[in-house]
């Protein structure tokens, strides 16, 4: 089989994820790991009697001699795909063809195999998560306590620093990272227990011998390096798919919402971050000066592929029937590789973005010159109170300057809110005009954000030791 580009190709094959990624999810790869289970099993069979040291010889030799070539021929004349691989693989292996698979049935294979992959496919996640942990550490540390503005409702608010906002995020993938940490170390294989999970077919076979059908299941899975469901059907649990797609889903929200926010942020009218961009880079095909978030742009839309997927791994998990029916088997093939590789991808260009992105301090400057002096005024409202000044006097005579002078800001004027209060006569019987002055320089009116940013960055140094 060969495709090129005069037939669909997803994205995903081609424009999208690491090799490594799709390496995982690889033909060739999935089909290795069948041979390995294939071997284990026969390995721990052999020690039971019922396989010699010979054969399992030879189905090592041939272990990586895959030929899905050979297999698709076989299966369009069969119509079951890893029977065909068996078959194909005993034709490799004259002496030992006869005993692959032996008491199995195909999900014994396949849902082990599949659980291999899903552990190497998370513990490459989070090795992606640590890289981009320990970056926005670092650059959260850079900037922990430079003053900006913040925004509530996309409407200027209070002061914040760089740091602290950045700290957001990082905090949201710590949670992300633990929890598929957790995931990964929880993932278990359906073990070997036969069509319907009672492991009958084994217990025949290995009547007789001095080895149970539970002891030859924990051969088996100390080779592949899993443990194995206590209790399964034909399959595992479609709960575990479950549960692996709601950790992507979360990591996607995290993503999604910090790209969005650079998105935001990026618009000239606030200007303060803005992802790089190359110097041969085109902006618009239309528009020759666009610099336009692509980045930011293609995480937000590859976070809604991996987020819909929630959707099928719940109906595989709900509407798996009885002891099993075939209905979550195409999907499966589908949508668990594409919401790995597509988070991935999002991973790796989140990277990208945090190792080259711009923080424009004459933006920063801007915002705190028209907008800062607003916030500002809530300290000045509180020291007024601690001079024995009417509250709710001061709030009127303060929110009655502050609009009049935010008109205006909106008509693009200076800001002239700091020589309208301090030249107030009823704000000057309770405090000097330099103390007023003093108060109304916003960048120190940070709280505690940048202990709080401190915070988080050792939680996430802790975390990666």
């Amino acid at each position: 089989m060969e495709y090129d580009h005069s037939t669909y190709i997803s994205p995903l094959t081609w424009r999208y994820g690491s090799d490594e990624m799709k390496h995982i999810f690889s033909e060739e790869h999935k089909r290795k790991l069948l041979r390995r289970v294939w071997i284990a099993l026969a390995r721990a069979e052999s020690k039971a009697g019922l396989v010699s040291q010979e054969q399992v010889e030879e189905l090592e030799a041939h272990k990586d001699d895959i030929n899905i070539d050979r297999a698709t021929e076989i299966e369009n004349t069969i119509h079951h795909d890893l029977m065909a691989e068996i078959r194909t693989y005993a034709e490799e292996c004259p002496k030992a063809g006869g005993i692959i698979h032996l008491g199995a049935t195909s999900m014994d294979a396949l849902d082990n195999a599949d659980a291999v992959r899903f552990k190497e496919a998370m513990a490459l996640t989070i090795r992606r998560l640590d890289d981009l942990i320990r970056m926005l550490s670092d650059k959260a540390e850079e900037f922990k306590a430079v003053p900006t503005m913040a925004f509530t409702h996309i409407q200027p608010a209070e002061i914040t620093t760089i740091g602290y906002r950045l700290a957001q995020t990082l905090q949201d993938l710590l949670d992300d990272r633990e929890n598929a940490e957790s995931v990964l170390t929880a993932i278990k294989g359906k073990g070997m227990k036969g069509a319907v999970g009672t492991a009958a077919s084994y217990s025949v076979l290995l009547k007789g011998t001095s080895v149970s059908a539970q002891e030859l299941e924990k051969m088996v899975m100390d080779e592949l390096g899993l443990e194995a469901f206590d209790a399964a059907t034909q399959t595992y649990t479609r709960k575990q798919d479950l549960r692996i797609i709601a950790v992507l889903s979360s990591l996607a929200a995290t993503l999604h919402r910090f790209s969005l926010d650079l998105r935001i942020l990026q618009s000239p009218p606030i200007g303060e971050f803005s992802e790089p961009f190359g110097k041969k880079q085109v902006g618009s095909s239309a528009m020759p000066f666009k610099r336009n978030p692509i980045n930011s742009e293609k995480i937000c839309s590859l976070s809604r592929i991996v987020e819909s997927q929630y959707q099928t791994a719940w109906m595989n998990a709900s509407s798996s029937i009885l002891e099993r029916t075939l209905d979550d088997s195409a999907n499966r093939r589908i949508f668990i590789p594409e919401a790995f590789i597509a988070t991935d991808e999002m991973l790796l260009t989140e990277l990208k973005i945090i190792s080259g992105m711009n923080i424009h301090s004459t933006a920063t400057d801007r915002l705190m010159s028209d907008y800062g002096i607003f916030a500002s005024t809530e300290r000045l409202l509180m020291e007024l109170g601690r001079h024995g000044a009417d509250r709710q006097e001061m709030h009127e005579v303060i929110r009655e300057e502050s609009l009049a002078s935010w008109a205006l800001v909106q008509e693009g004027k200076g800001n002239p809110l700091k020589k309208r209060l301090k030249e107030n006569a009823r704000i000057r019987e309770y405090l000097p005009e330099e103390e007023i002055d003093a108060l109304l320089d916003a960048h120190d009116y940070t709280g505690d954000a940048e202990k709080r940013t401190e915070m988080v960055i050792e939680r996430a140094r802790k975390t990666l030791r």
